[in-house]
């Protein structure tokens, strides 16, 4: 199983010489979706071999030599509860990304089906790296495809898209690298015995290993900063917007579906564990950030004219949620953090299939050309409001499921003490409503007046196979939650016990150290115990 594990991961890069190699077109295509299937089927064993019960130890682990005697950088890749439904996930879109494209993109195309198997190894890569130098490599390497992937085969306003996506990615990533330098060092002196680095999450992640307080501030803030760009968190959330309607289809989908979802793992992979203190300190700020992002998000794709720009918006709303559900730190709302990522990949990714396919048809993607267009397609039609009712969170289908269990948990989160972040995220529930509602009926019902809809065709069986698997996994979540939720909830339990332990034991040691004032204010140690205690 370590084998494949690795199999999988890599298997995309196989089919890049392969596509450079032929050239006939349609030739190219096959092959890079054979692989992405072949993916795909490989990765299934991993998740029907998962061990539930230790869903908190990293199975198929495969853990290669220091890349120096002194320095503990290691390949370490596994799976654990953290990590498993994402990277199925990633496999499991592989194939509709690139069918979703098939007959859109003819310019370049090898290159663009090697962007696209080359973020997916990139992608692969970031959910299963267990230690940080690796996940760092791979999580830089996904820019690399995805700034190609826009600024070449992107909408008139690729470039100027572009730019700004990988400023603001690259900026927050070189921040992370040097806090990840100065906790690689400062690890090593702890770990002792010639280590002088090391970035095993492991060793990182343990009782073993403590961060002083002003330690834990300044890097919390360095990686906290790079994951809220890559999520993105308000504010750092413009270039998203830029980014999705510049992008051609299968980049909107890559980026909705998987890309972000690095933001919002590696807060809770990465910032959880190794700085607890300064994660509790700071989750009211961060719930607030992420209160305004899911108010903010929904008010602007309310007034959006543009179908893809409104979808774009609506992540900037709906990953709000993720984020107030990581820092509520209870097992209810965390666990509805996790399945709330599956779920804004699948309907969020679902959404813009459609708006491509629609896209593709009239070359339009403004709210007031279309009307009426469910008379011309029926299929179309409830593919279209199956994702919409999804996004919004009805009852019985996957958005519900994760938003429930963030709100549920918000509501009695100890670190917020304040149940107003929990009302106020509600309002965004409402407000998707009445968004994604309004764009529904202004799109699909009315009058047919426009002439050009008159020519429209129904989805052909290529486009109902990209959506039919979507949909299936948004009623079976809808309906079963807890076949997905079981693979995390041991692990979230005791990720949450365990970083409440090690936050005591720093809490601990602070008594006796000399802090600067601001620390001893920001952290006050007295308080900090009692609400930690409340919690147990």
């Amino acid at each position: 199983m370590e084998t494949l594990l690795n199999i999988v991961i890599y298997l995309p890069l196989l089919g890049i010489p392969l596509i450079l190699l032929i050239k006939n077109e349609n030739s190219r295509k096959w092959i890079a979706l054979l692989v992405t299937v072949i993916t795909f089927l490989a990765s299934l064993p991993l998740m029907f071999g998962f061990d539930i019960a230790n869903s908190g130890t990293a199975q198929y682990l495969t853990e290669g030599g220091r890349l120096m005697e002194s320095l503990d950088i290691k390949y370490l890749v596994g799976l654990d509860g953290l990590s498993l439904l994402l990277f199925m996930l990633t496999t499991f879109m592989g194939p509709i990304v690139i069918l979703s494209s098939w007959n859109s993109v003819t310019k370049h195309l090898a290159g663009y089906l090697s962007m696209l198997l080359l973020l997916q190894t990139a992608s692969l890569g970031v959910f299963a790296s267990l230690d940080l130098m690796v996940f760092y490599v791979f999580f830089e390497l996904s820019l690399i495809p995805m700034y190609f992937l826009i600024g070449i085969w992107g909408g008139a306003g690729r470039i100027q898209a572009t730019v700004k996506f990988f400023i603001y990615t690259l900026v927050g990533s070189l921040i992370m690298l040097v806090g990840l330098i100065y906790l690689g060092y400062d690890a090593g002196a702890t770990m002792g015995g010639g280590t002088a680095f090391t970035t095993d999450w492991r060793f990182l992640s343990s009782d073993i290993y403590t961060i002083g307080l002003v330690e834990q501030t300044y890097l919390f803030l360095a990686f906290a900063l790079a994951f809220c760009i890559k999520v993105p968190l308000f504010p750092f959330h413009t270039w998203l917007p830029y980014a999705h309607t510049e992008a051609p289809t299968a980049g909107s989908v890559v980026l909705a579906a998987i890309m972000l979802k690095m933001g919002t793992y590696g807060l809770i992979r990465v910032c959880l564990p190794i700085f607890p203190n300064a994660f509790m300190e700071f989750a009211p700020w961060m719930a607030t950030l992420a209160v305004i992002g899911i108010i903010y998000g929904a008010l602007v794709a309310m007034v959006q004219k543009d179908v893809k720009k409104l979808v774009a918006y609506s992540s900037v709303s709906h990953l709000g949620f993720v984020v107030l559900g990581i820092f509520a730190l209870n097992t209810v709302a965390v666990q509805g953090a996790i399945i709330q990522m599956i779920n804004h990949g699948l309907s969020t990714g679902a959404l813009f299939l459609i708006v491509g396919m629609i896209y593709d048809r009239r070359h339009t993607r403004m709210i007031k050309d279309f009307g009426g267009i469910a008379k011309k397609m029926p299929i179309f039609t409830v593919m279209f409001m199956i994702a919409t009712l999804a996004s919004i969170g009805l009852p019985g289908l996957n958005g519900f499921v994760g938003e429930f269990l963030i709100l549920n948990g918000s509501f009695f989160s100890e670190l917020y003490d304040n149940k107003v972040f929990a009302i106020l995220a509600t309002t965004g529930v409402i407000l998707a409503a009445v968004y994604m509602l309004w764009m529904f009926q202004r799109v699909m019902f009315g009058p047919l007046t426009n002439p050009e809809n008159e020519k429209l065709v129904d989805l052909n069986g290529r486009e109902i196979g990209l959506l039919v698997p979507l949909v299936v996994f948004m009623f079976w979540i809808g309906i079963h939650p807890v076949n997905f939720t079981k693979y995390s909830e041991a692990q979230v339990t005791e990720l949450i016990e365990a970083s409440e332990a090690k936050s005591m034991a720093v809490l601990e040691e602070a008594r006796n150290e000399d802090l600067p004032n601001w620390t001893a204010r920001f952290y006050d140690v007295s308080e900090s115990e009692s609400q930690l205690a409340s919690t147990k």
